[in-house]
């Protein structure tokens, strides 16, 4: 059975006293890691102490982005081998916002997700269809190029390691979220896809995330489908009592 994995992803929120408070307040209460990885994606200024705060409890730091360069002349970008250092083990690559804001490709997502690699870093790899696109039943072809190009030149071994966070564009911050049905048919086609790339067993190691508008009040649909192992979460993931109800409701029955 796969390990569920539910993450927070603060975006650009918090002070770095927030922060800190925040790990200090939920790292003796989730779970247990064996029931769920419990993961917090923070902007890049808190990780390293929100890390130090986290040392010995069952809630890991991640990133929001990396560079795939490991150093050099890239002014404001984060390196792997930095964030390796301070202990960082996961970071988000390719969430649609660094996309359509910031010029990330499927190109630089699969060089990032190759450089995650290179350091130990467990790479969180969003994929996801616009309004536009759902609406023109273009969901699967979209999809589809993300994850092919996302993958391109990894090992199975290396896939399995892989988070592929299934997050549809049109539900991100909206208030609106994919039913738990239509969420599961798509994450569904993922693993249709991986298995396409690979084989059978790899696609079934393979852990789907979906996000969009995920709250305590409608993660438990989500979760309880075949094909979906946990969720990327970004507004509820801000409050500790809300996320600690999310995280509750992702681990194992």
């Amino acid at each position: 059975m796969r390990k569920p994995i539910l993450a927070g992803n603060w975006k650009m929120n918090k002070t770095h006293g927030e922060a800190v408070s925040f790990i200090e307040e939920i790292k003796g209460n989730v779970p247990s890691a064996n029931e769920v990885e419990t993961v917090v994606c923070a902007p890049a200024l808190f990780l390293k102490e929100m890390n130090d705060k986290a040392a010995g409890s069952d809630v890991e730091i991640g990133a929001q982005t990396m560079h795939f360069e490991e150093n050099g002349a890239f002014t404001g970008e984060i390196s792997p081998a930095a964030l390796k250092d301070m202990g960082i083990n996961y970071s988000i690559i390719g969430h649609s916002e660094r996309r359509e804001m910031f010029n990330e490709t499927d190109e630089s997502v699969n060089q990032k997700v190759h450089a995650a690699f290179q350091h130990g870093i467990t790479p969180i790899m969003c994929c996801g269809e616009t309004l536009e696109e759902r609406d023109g039943d273009k969901t699967e072809a979209v999809v589809r190029e993300q994850v092919e190009k996302g993958f391109k030149g990894l090992s199975a071994e290396q896939v399995t390691q892989v988070v592929v966070a299934y997050e549809p564009i049109w539900a991100i911050g909206t208030g609106k979220s994919s039913t738990a049905e239509d969420a599961n048919e798509t994450c569904g086609t993922v693993r249709k896809i991986i298995a396409a790339l690979y084989d059978e067993n790899t696609a079934d190691a393979v852990r789907i995330q979906y996000g969009g508008s995920v709250k305590p009040e409608n993660i438990a649909g989500y979760m309880e489908k075949e094909h979906i192992d946990g969720a990327l979460v970004g507004g509820a993931s801000l409050k500790p009592d809300a996320f600690l109800q999310l995280v509750e409701a992702g681990k194992h029955e």
